[in-house]
């Protein structure tokens, strides 16, 4: 049987491994060493599966959306990541990963964020494991993060604002891996998506395949089956989405859809479709498809969504939409804060803006009526109160 699932050498089809400067070597090598056996380590399992319990609050309630349901004639249960400590589904991975930088023997933890929720998760983490904490984020998302920002300085963290670029995520994560270049024996690079160089990618989406595992449970007593018709969820370096669709990778009764941001529109310039508009080339450590020029430039990436613009993607994305495991559909920044307002209304729900983006990709979708689907909601709305409110005409 096909298998989409990430091999030894850190590949998902032709996408992945590490492309890293000699600097780094080091630093790389003693991760894919370190890994797999502590995340393998019984020890480890139970004390990253107690702190999931009793701190972050899972497991995370699979909720049947029924007047959500009734409007695009389906069953849509939605994953509530958003009901999390710190309101997104960052955490379940900075746990882990901190978990694993102390059996390391590492003092200092760095870390790189766009919409601030993985900032605030890392440095919470920190907080609660007495580590210092230093966070890379893009100036623009600075300003139109602040909330996230005093968290994340409330909790102990250094955020350092990065003025290179377009000042987005893009550019944190080049300060972040200059920073792990320059402190090798004493830094772990806490990498908040399923982006960088092996192993991790498939380190993040094996500490977030807590949500598919939960899926798989809670379906069973939901509906008496442990698996929907469709999956549903954002992408942008494409964490929530690789935690909720892991265990279902090789399952194909279950159709996967992922949303990407549009921005103004895939011809407008002004867009973060990396799957619709990008190349295959290497950025940040891994091989991928990038939003490229004809010299292999990377074109800076927009999206409403100060999580979902960055112009490249995860290996295990790039490799579902080549094989055409997964439907990849370009939400628009319109349809984003439509679809996000319509699930305020409906059910009480206010999304993060990267949720949002899932929940647009409805409405292009045929439902049956029997159609059991499970949408991640990533994160919780508060964050982008200010970008919603500047469209209170829906």
């Amino acid at each position: 049987m096909k298998s989409y699932q990430v091999n030894e050498k850190g590949y998902y089809g032709e996408f992945g491994g590490a492309y890293i400067p000699e600097i780094l070597h080091r630093c790389v090598s003693e991760l894919q060493e370190a890994y797999s056996k502590v995340l393998e380590d019984e020890g480890f399992k139970k004390e990253y599966a107690q702190l999931l319990k009793d701190y972050v609050g899972r497991p995370s309630p699979l909720y049947l959306a029924k007047r959500l349901s009734e409007k695009y004639g389906c069953k849509i249960y939605l994953k509530r990541e958003d009901l999390n400590h710190t309101g997104a589904h960052k955490i379940n991975n900075a746990i882990g990963q901190v978990l694993l930088a102390k059996r390391m023997g590492k003092t200092r933890i760095i870390a790189e964020t766009g919409a601030g929720q993985h900032g605030v998760a890392t440095a919470t983490v920190c907080a609660l494991m007495g580590m210092e904490c230093i966070v890379y984020m893009g100036k623009t998302d600075v300003e139109r993060q602040h909330v996230n920002v005093e968290r994340m300085k409330m909790l102990g963290a250094t955020v350092c604002p990065v003025t290179s670029g377009n000042m987005t995520l893009k550019d944190a994560t080049n300060e972040a891996i200059r920073d792990w270049c320059c402190h090798p024996t004493d830094t772990y690079y806490v990498i908040g998506s399923t982006v960088g160089p092996h192993p991790y990618p498939d380190m993040v989406a094996r500490l977030q395949s807590v949500i598919s595992e939960e899926i798989k449970k809670q379906l069973m007593e939901h509906e008496g089956r442990d698996y929907p018709d469709y999956l549903m969820a954002c992408i942008g370096g494409g964490s929530n989405a690789a935690g909720t669709i892991f265990h279902y990778l090789d399952d194909e009764r279950v159709k996967i859809v992922l949303a990407e941001a549009g921005g103004l529109g895939l011809n407008s310039g002004m867009s973060a479709a990396t799957i619709q508009l990008g190349k295959i080339g290497i950025i940040h450590g891994f091989k991928t498809l990038v939003m490229q020029d004809t010299n292999g430039q990377i074109l800076e990436p927009y999206s409403i969504s100060a999580g979902l613009d960055y112009p490249g993607i995860g290996p295990m994305h790039a490799n579902l939409a080549k094989e055409h495991r997964a439907t990849v559909l370009a939400i628009n920044d319109d349809e984003a804060i439509k679809a996000a307002y319509e699930l305020t209304l409906l059910e009480g729900i206010i999304p993060a803006l990267e949720s949002a983006h899932a929940l647009g990709a409805l409405e292009k979708i045929n439902f049956k009526p029997t159609d059991i689907v499970v949408l991640t909601v990533s994160g919780r709305g508060d964050k982008d109160i200010e970008t919603y409110l500047k469209y209170k005409g829906y």
